[in-house]
C-alpha cells in the first residue's frame, strides 16, 4: 500500500493528488488504477508521463504558493507573545507526555473511517473514549481490521511507550537541534534522516523522500519526484519540536519547520508542518485552544484549502455548532482526501481542541474522526499539554507506561519523557543551563 517504489501505486496515486490539486485529470486516474491492477507497467508508464505534462486549470479557486521568501514573509507577520517562564517547564513536559499518550490513544484503530472507529470503540466499551484501547479478537462486524500494530499498542499490551514515528520524528527533531543549533539546514536533516531512521520504519513522501536521497537529488526536488504523498501528513506531525524550542514566538517556529517540510512536501503539506509549530509555539504563551489556533492560522496561505478547512472548523465553533455537526462537516467537506492527507486531519485536530473539555476529552473528539487517528491524537494531546501543563494529562494514562519511550531513532531507544523535556527546555532561548 503506497509503495513508493511500485509504479502501480505511485502512478494512481500521482493522478489522485493532481486531481485534487486543480489539474484536469479526466478519466487519467481510473486508467491509472486499472492498469495497476493488470500490473501493466508500460501502460502506467504512459500515464505517468502524461500526467507530467499537465496544467493546472486556470480558474482553480485557491492559490498555494511554494515561493519559501513569501511564506518566511507571512510567518514573519505573526508577532512574539509573552510566556510565563515559571510554568515553562511543566508545560514543555505535558507537551511531551501529551504527545506520547494521546498518540498510544489512538493508534490501535489508525486508518478507520468514522463510522468504524465508533463501531470498535463502542465494542470494546470506549464510547466515549476515556483511556487506551482493549484488543477485540473477534473484531466487531463491520470493521474488517486494525493497524498491524494494534497487538502491542492496545490497552495491557505495553509497558512503554509504543514505538511510532509521530514520536520519533520528534525525537529526531531534538536531536537536530541540539546537534545543529538554530542554523538547521534541510541537508543537516536529511543527513539525518539517512543515518539515524530505518527506511522501513518510515512512511508515504518521508519513504520517498529517503529513496531520493540515495538516488543523489537534493530538495526541494526530494519532495516531487515521484512523490504523490507531498501534501499528506507526514510533514505536520514533525513540527511540534520547533514549537516547543520556541515558546511564545510562532514565526520562528514555522520558520523552522519550513527548513524540515521543504525536504520531503510541497505546498498544504509545508502549510501543515509551519502550522502545527506555530500551533504548539502560540499554546505555551495561552491557555486558550482558539487563541492559539487562530495565531497558528496566520502563518497559512489565507487563500490555501487547508486555511479554508481551517477557517471552516473555527467558525462553525464560534456559530455554536457541536462536536458531531463539525466532524460532520469535516466528512461531507474534506471526505474526498485519502486518509492520511494533511488538510482533514488538520481540520480533526483543530475540532478536538476546540470543543475537547479536558485531556482525553479533546483527544477522543479527534480520534473520533477516523482517519491518521494516532497523528490527530498525538497533536491534539501535545498541544493540550502545552496549552496546560503537565498536571492536565491524567495521572492513570501516564501511569509507569508513559516514563519511557521506545524509540527506533538510533540512540534514543528506552530514553524518559523527563530526559525529552529537560533536554528540550535547555535549547529555549535564554533557558541554557
Amino acid at each position: 500500500m503506497h509503495d513508493v517504489l511500485d509504479p502501480r501505486d505511485i502512478v494512481p496515486d500521482e493522478a489522485e493528488q493532481l486531481a485534487h490539486s486543480g489539474y484536469a485529470v479526466g478519466d487519467l486516474e481510473q486508467q491509472a488504477r486499472e492498469a495497476a491492477a493488470a500490473s501493466d507497467l508500460p501502460r502506467l508508464a504512459s500515464i505517468a508521463q502524461t500526467l507530467a505534462g499537465l496544467e493546472r486549470d486556470s480558474d482553480w479557486a485557491y492559490d498555494e504558493p511554494g515561493d519559501e521568501d513569501a511564506l518566511l514573509a507571512l510567518a514573519g507577520t505573526v508577532e512574539k507573545t509573552a510566556y510565563a517562564p515559571s510554568e515553562l517547564p511543566g508545560r514543555i513536559r505535558g507537551a511531551w507526555l501529551g504527545r506520547a499518550v494521546g498518540n498510544t490513544m489512538g493508534k490501535p484503530i489508525e486508518g478507520l473511517t468514522r463510522r468504524e472507529v465508533e463501531t470498535y470503540l463502542r465494542a470494546a466499551g470506549q464510547w466515549p473514549q476515556t483511556g487506551y484501547i482493549k484488543l477485540l479478537d473477534p473484531l466487531p462486524a463491520g470493521v474488517e481490521r486494525l493497524h498491524p500494530s494494534a497487538p502491542t499498542a492496545s490497552a495491557g499490551s505495553f509497558t512503554e511507550v509504543p514505538r511510532d514515528d509521530d514520536i520519533d520524528w520528534t525525537i529526531l527533531g531534538l536531536n537536530l537541534l541540539e546537534t545543529h543549533g538554530r542554523g538547521l539546514t534541510t541537508e543537516h536533516i536529511a543527513a539525518e534522516w539517512l543515518g539515524r531512521m530505518p527506511f522501513t520504519q518510515i512512511y508515504t513522501a518521508e519513504r520517498a523522500a529517503y529513496r531520493n536521497l540515495i538516488s543523489g537529488l537534493q530538495a526541494p526536488a526530494t519532495a516531487t519526484e515521484a512523490n504523490p504523498y507531498r501534501e499528506w501528513i507526514g510533514a505536520l506531525i514533525r513540527g511540534d519540536i520547533f514549537g516547543y524550542v520556541n515558546p511564545g514566538d510562532p514565526a520562528e517556529a514555522a520558520r523552522l519547520a519550513l527548513v524540515d517540510a521543504r525536504l520531503s512536501h510541497t505546498a498544504n503539506g509545508v502549510y501543515g508542518e509551519m502550522w502545527a509549530a506555530a500551533l504548539l509555539a502560540a499554546a505555551f504563551a495561552t491557555d486558550s485552544a482558539r487563541e492559539a489556533l487562530g495565531t497558528a492560522l496566520r502563518v497559512v496561505p489565507a487563500r490555501s484549502r487547508l486555511a479554508e478547512a481551517l477557517r471552516g472548523v473555527v467558525e462553525l465553533f464560534d456559530g455554536g455548532a457541536s462536536s458531531e455537526e463539525a466532524l460532520d462537516w469535516v466528512d461531507e467537506t474534506l471526505g474526498h482526501y485519502s486518509w492520511v492527507h494533511t488538510i482533514h486531519n488538520a481540520a480533526l485536530i483543530s475540532i478536538g481542541l476546540l470543543w475537547g473539555r479536558d485531556f482525553a476529552g479533546a483527544v477522543a473528539i479527534a480520534i473520533s474522526g477516523g482517519r491518521d487517528t494516532d497523528s490527530t491524537a498525538a497533536t491534539v494531546g501535545s498541544a493540550y499539554g502545552a496549552l496546560h501543563g503537565d498536571q492536565a494529562v491524567p495521572a492513570e494514562l501516564v501511569g509507569t507506561t508513559h516514563e519511557h519511550v521506545r524509540s527506533d531513532v538510533r540512540g534514543y531507544d528506552h530514553i524518559t519523557i523527563d530526559e525529552l523535556a529537560e533536554r528540550t527546555l535547555r535549547l529555549v532561548p535564554g533557558r541554557a543551563e
